[in-house]
């Protein structure tokens, strides 16, 4: 598969939960290796199946954090079953261009997932990687980063958020 378009802010799929996997196969294997594809090409360190416009839980996350490539971890079906402590950090995102805001997260979390051969996994994170995991399974729900951001910063970036959603809707 290509690299695949990342959605921007205000396409409607964002915003939809994401559908269990239930088996995996060849062509979620497929989809996972362009997932990565993309990930690497728009520079990111996550990206879930519902920026490039598929509601699958599926997501992939670059354990090099962007410095340089990692590992890239990809994970069917995650879900936190434990998170810890508090932590805020500047994040943003693919599906919304040069738009950063600071986000208060759990400090640590524990991820269950299933890997792309079925195989039931967990990682624990902390740190940028505990935050990744947490904006992309964010993502799987309809939920976005803005969401989780101040009144008055999500006030601050209204205008610049409204000619994101414009232009995207205009294409």
């Amino acid at each position: 598969m290509k690299n695949m378009k990342i959605l921007k802010y205000g396409s409607p799929v964002l915003r939809k939960k994401a559908a269990k996997i239930t088996r995996i196969d060849q062509r979620i294997k497929e989809l996972a290796e362009a997932m990565m594809k993309s990930m690497h090409a728009s520079k990111g360190i996550g990206l879930a199946a519902n920026q490039i416009g598929i509601l699958e839980r599926l997501v992939t996350v670059d354990t090099g954090r962007g410095e340089k490539k990692g590992d890239v971890l990809c994970l069917v079906n995650p879900e936190i079953t434990e998170h810890e402590g508090s932590a805020r950090f500047e994040e943003g995102c693919l599906s919304f261009p040069e738009i950063f805001a600071d986000v208060d997260r759990p400090a640590k979390v524990r991820v269950k997932y299933q890997d792309l051969e079925g195989a039931v996994c967990e990682v624990a994170a902390e740190g940028v990687l505990a935050r990744v995991l947490q904006h992309e399974i964010d993502h799987l729900n309809g939920v976005l980063f803005v969401d989780k951001i101040s009144k008055i910063k999500y006030l601050l970036l209204s205008k610049r958020l409204k000619e994101l959603e414009r232009a995207t809707r205009a294409k």
